[in-house]
């Protein structure tokens, strides 16, 4: 029996419990993802996240970070001519090619900030919930329809 493992989907969707929005997200598939570059997504604080990205061998002008319609991307693009005619690699062990991350956003989620330092990019984000959706409490009084409506009394009547 084959067992489909949607960990992946869920690694990258951040704020929302959205099944509908899950499920279109998981018929697209993977397209051939690589797991390049490594990232965390970590809980800072109640409705505060933190993406943490190591783009080893990038600097930060060969960065990108665009939010478009509730995606985030990231993207790398690695300058050809810094690295053309001066350096000769015998071995290159930390891959520096281009690369394109997308993490899908809820509404309420909103890109505060990035920062990049020694090699780790990180992107601040925070839950921002509308007025019109968050929980209000509603008074408990006397229906208007009861204090309107006049009172019937039953009669019992004995049973002969």
């Amino acid at each position: 029996m084959r067992t489909f493992d949607i960990s992946p989907l869920l690694r990258s969707s951040i704020g929302y419990e959205n099944l509908n929005r899950l499920v279109e997200f998981a018929a697209r598939g993977d397209n051939g993802d690589s797991g390049f570059p490594p990232y965390n997504i970590e809980k800072v604080s109640d409705g505060a996240y933190r993406i943490a990205m190591a783009v080893a061998g990038f600097a930060a002008h060969e960065l990108d970070l665009t939010v478009q319609e509730n995606t985030l991307i990231v993207t790398g693009k690695a300058d050809a001519d810094a690295d053309a005619g001066e350096r000769t690699f015998l071995h290159r062990g930390i891959a520096k090619r281009g690369f394109e991350r997308r993490f899908q956003l809820a509404d309420t989620i909103k890109v505060t900030g990035a920062g990049f330092e020694n090699g780790l990019l990180t992107v601040e984000l925070v839950r921002e919930i509308p007025e019109h959706k968050k929980p209000r409490k509603v008074e408990i009084g006397t229906p208007l329809a009861a204090a309107n409506t006049p009172v019937l009394e039953a009669t019992r009547l004995a049973a002969e």
